[in-house]
């Protein structure tokens, strides 16, 4: 069985379903965006979207087994981060 049943577009959610979804703070998924450290999102229009599989690949970045596991990758804090950590649309810092 196919994740697209009956070939249907793939499903997107606005920024309060999808904080809902991601058991977060509309404000939260809001400031992860600003600072580039959340999930992939769309802009349709003035709207803002994101895609089902994109809200859960970055919620699986964050999967461990144990205190110790290093995991697949890290979910970082909404939060400013150092430039080294996060690309800024490909271009260097000024």
């Amino acid at each position: 069985m196919s994740a697209n049943p009956a070939n249907l577009p793939p499903r997107f959610l606005r920024t309060p379903e999808a904080a809902r979804f991601l058991s977060l703070s509309g404000r939260t998924l809001e400031k992860h965006r600003t600072y580039g450290t959340g999930p992939a999102y769309r802009k349709l229009g003035g709207r803002v979207v994101y895609a089902l599989e994109d809200l859960q690949a970055w919620a699986d970045r964050g999967a461990k087994t144990s205190t110790s596991d290093p995991g697949r990758g890290t979910v970082l804090p909404a939060k400013r981060q150092k430039p080294d950590l996060i690309p800024y649309a490909g271009k260097p810092r000024r």
